[in-house]
């Protein structure tokens, strides 16, 4: 057995703890069941963004390769095998762009040059992982000339005329990551479709995207590509509501493959379980969550968040978690529309310098861990820890632990052959792996 733990108060990160500890006499538990197994795991990753390439060349090669790392590396890193990309222009791109000029509806001009650098970003993490990294990719905004506002930003609708060009444009962009050696695994068919933004955006109602995905679908069927399909890419709130709506039409239910949620809401994990338990056919993948409003640089309460709701969102039948972007410098940007956010690595650009965040340990404590392939296993008890359990493909257990509370606990994990008893620290995450 091994304990590996992150605490605020002593500072540990991914500390393995050896040493025998002074625990509280009050004890409790949690119990798992080996036998009981849930979802399997996909895994996890961050987003490939225009700004975290960016940032990554605006420091020295050993940094950049360090931060890669970081991330990808099956050993010293967080053992990341997911990620995700905008399809052409998002806020987090220097700018709005496209991949075809404009009007271009025979899609002739189509190229993806100006994604180049991101394309070298996937190549050298699949190169540090040992694997490719397994994409999915996701629009902010059909072309701007294809939608009822004529505008790549505020929203907009995309005018059905133009459903069967863009959905030849998904394939030309999934047909030139391929040809560039990056294996994209599924697409989203609009990234926040509810929100009418600023930067990049578009709506779809419920109707509007099952009429997309059957579209969608098909042409994805024409040309024999296999990538899988998820709808909404939007909060949790109303993801039951709008997956209702949307998988109503049995003819574009077809083409679904399922649903991808984020976090900008109230931690209404509910939501996820319901979605599971009506549509329990249908896959669930997190998709976008980051701190906002800034770089937010060692604030560990940011590190609690993302532990609490990876937790929760496993725990409700979660299939695989992608952070937002991987790699942010020290405004907690770039981003063409000052949307500034926090990322689990930023990068002190002046000084070049890789800075882990509280984040980076917190997603670490499962990524590290918890094995693509691997099966949530069934467990219960406690409502004084946050608690998750897996089984790795190689039979290996792993349980997660956080404790948000003021208090140290003594926890007694029960359901295996021998009981398992060690000190949860107040503010802290612990790895379990037997």
């Amino acid at each position: 057995m091994k304990h590996i733990r992150t605490s605020q108060k002593d500072h540990e990160r991914f500390h393995l703890v050896n040493e025998k500890e002074v625990m509280p006499s009050d004890e409790i538990s949690i119990e798992i069941d080996p036998n009981e197994k849930m979802q399997t795991i996909l895994g996890f990753g961050g987003a490939f963004t225009e700004a975290s390439a960016y940032n990554l060349s605006r420091i020295n090669k050993n940094e950049r390769e360090k931060a890669i790392k970081a991330y990808f590396d099956s050993e010293e890193g967080l053992g990341y095998t997911l990620g995700r990309v905008s399809i052409h222009g998002c806020d987090f791109s220097l700018g709005s762009y496209l991949y075809i000029n404009d009007y271009d509806d025979t899609l002739e001009s189509f190229s993806i040059k100006r994604d180049q650098p991101i394309i070298d970003l996937i190549l050298d993490a699949s190169k540090i992982r040992g694997q490719k990294i397994q994409i999915l990719a996701s629009p902010w905004t059909p072309p701007f000339w294809m939608k009822d506002n004529h505008s790549p930003i505020r929203g907009g609708k995309l005018l059905p005329k133009y459903d069967q060009t863009w959905a030849n444009y998904f394939v030309k962009f999934i047909e030139a990551y391929t040809e560039a050696g990056v294996d994209v695994f599924s697409v989203t068919i609009q990234n926040e479709p509810a929100a009418v933004q600023r930067w990049d955006s578009c709506i779809y109602d419920a109707e509007d995207e099952a009429r997309f995905a059957m579209v969608l679908g098909k042409t994805f069927e024409k040309h024999q590509l296999n990538q899988k399909i998820y709808i909404w890419d939007h909060n949790r709130d109303i993801m039951f509501e709008r997956a209702k709506k949307t998988l109503s039409d049995p003819e574009a239910s077809k083409y679904i493959h399922g649903i991808a949620f984020h976090w900008y809401d109230q931690e209404m994990f509910g939501e996820v379980k319901k979605t599971h338990d009506y549509f329990p056919d249908k896959h669930l993948i997190f998709t976008e969550g980051c701190q906002e409003n800034g770089p937010h640089p060692h604030e560990y309460k940011v590190g609690e968040r993302y532990g609490r709701n990876i937790i929760n969102d496993f725990r409700n039948y979660n299939e695989g978690y992608i952070d937002w972007n991987l790699f942010l410098d020290d405004t907690g940007g770039p981003n063409h529309v000052n949307n500034l956010c926090s990322a689990p690595i930023l990068l002190n650009i002046f000084h070049e310098e890789v800075v882990k965040n509280p984040s980076y340990y917190y997603i670490g404590h499962l990524s590290k861990f918890v094995k693509p392939g691997a099966k949530q296993i069934k467990s219960s008890g406690t409502k004084d820890v946050l608690y998750v359990a897996f089984m790795n493909p190689d039979g290996d257990i792993v349980v997660v632990i956080q404790n948000e509370s003021e208090k140290d606990q003594k926890v007694l994990i029960k359901g295996l052959t021998d009981s398992i008893e060690l000190l949860s620290k107040s503010h802290s995450i612990s790895s379990i792996i037997i």
